[in-house]
């Protein structure tokens, strides 16, 4: 049945497909980036329509007198919806800014004691995302992550994972299964997983993923989804149950499509 005139010019007006990024300026800002190893062709091509509307319906602004260039844009954009890939544009609903500083920023933090004391502090942050309101990030540490073939961190999935674990309402490590998806099984993978982490720590062990991942479980999914695009083997091989369900919930497989 053929599409209504009507619904193809929502859809194309939705995705941004009648206004693409440029072949040349799409492959010049994106080729080489760390996280996009081993996607397919298909997979780039839907990536780039991705990014297009991202950039259309988000506004990313520099700070601090940093200013970012069309293909600064575009890195930036490729690596934040490299997790919604299959999913949809309205995973990103509801929020509309991206501020870049040129480094880490410090952000002012209360903290109230067993006694109910409350002391003030400032956190050295390289990114932070807001539930409804921007994601913050600094891009001394994306340029640091963007090239780097060994290293398993990225600032921009971590905080985007963020966004998706905010989706229920408050960041926990349980952003919203699909119909599929079984909570009870979400549940124990993550809870056996965290366990296992804080057990390893606690025994001075080194463990394959970075130790901060025990801050709390929406640390601790924030981290794990940044090892899922950027050392999927790494995350297989320590939390088999827990790349299951991430498996599942971004609906994608990177340890398939990159070698050990």
């Amino acid at each position: 049945m053929q599409r209504p005139h009507w619904l193809t010019r929502w859809w194309r007006h939705r995705t941004g497909a009648d206004r693409r990024i440029p072949f040349a300026t799409w492959h010049a800002a994106v080729d080489g980036l760390t996280c996009l190893r081993g996607l397919s062709a298909v997979e780039r091509a839907r990536l780039r329509v991705r990014v297009t509307w991202f950039l259309q319906h988000k506004t990313l602004n520099g700070v601090q007198g940093l200013e970012l260039s069309p293909a600064m844009r575009i890195q930036i954009a490729a690596q934040a919806c490299l997790p919604i890939l299959n999913l949809g544009t309205e995973y990103f609903d509801g929020w509309y800014e991206v501020i870049v500083y040129p480094g880490s920023f410090r952000v002012p933090r209360s903290f109230e004691d067993d006694a109910g004391v409350v002391s003030e502090s400032e956190q050295i942050l390289s990114g932070e995302a807001w539930e409804r309101g921007p994601v913050i990030l600094a891009w001394s540490d994306i340029e640091q992550d963007r090239y780097d073939t060994d290293t398993t961190s990225n600032v921009i999935i971590h905080e985007f994972a963020h966004k998706l674990d905010m989706l229920n309402g408050s960041a926990n490590g349980m952003p919203p299964l699909h119909a599929e998806m079984s909570r009870p099984t979400w549940t124990r993978a993550w809870t056996t997983a965290y366990a296992a982490l804080r057990h390893r720590l606690a025994r001075h062990e080194t463990p394959t993923i970075d130790p901060y991942g025990e801050t709390d479980p929406a640390e601790f999914f924030a981290v794990a989804s940044e090892y899922f695009f950027t050392a999927p083997w790494s995350l297989l091989d320590e939390f088999p149950a827990v790349y299951e369900q991430l498996r599942q919930f971004y609906r994608q497989d990177p340890a398939a499509r990159l070698a050990r």
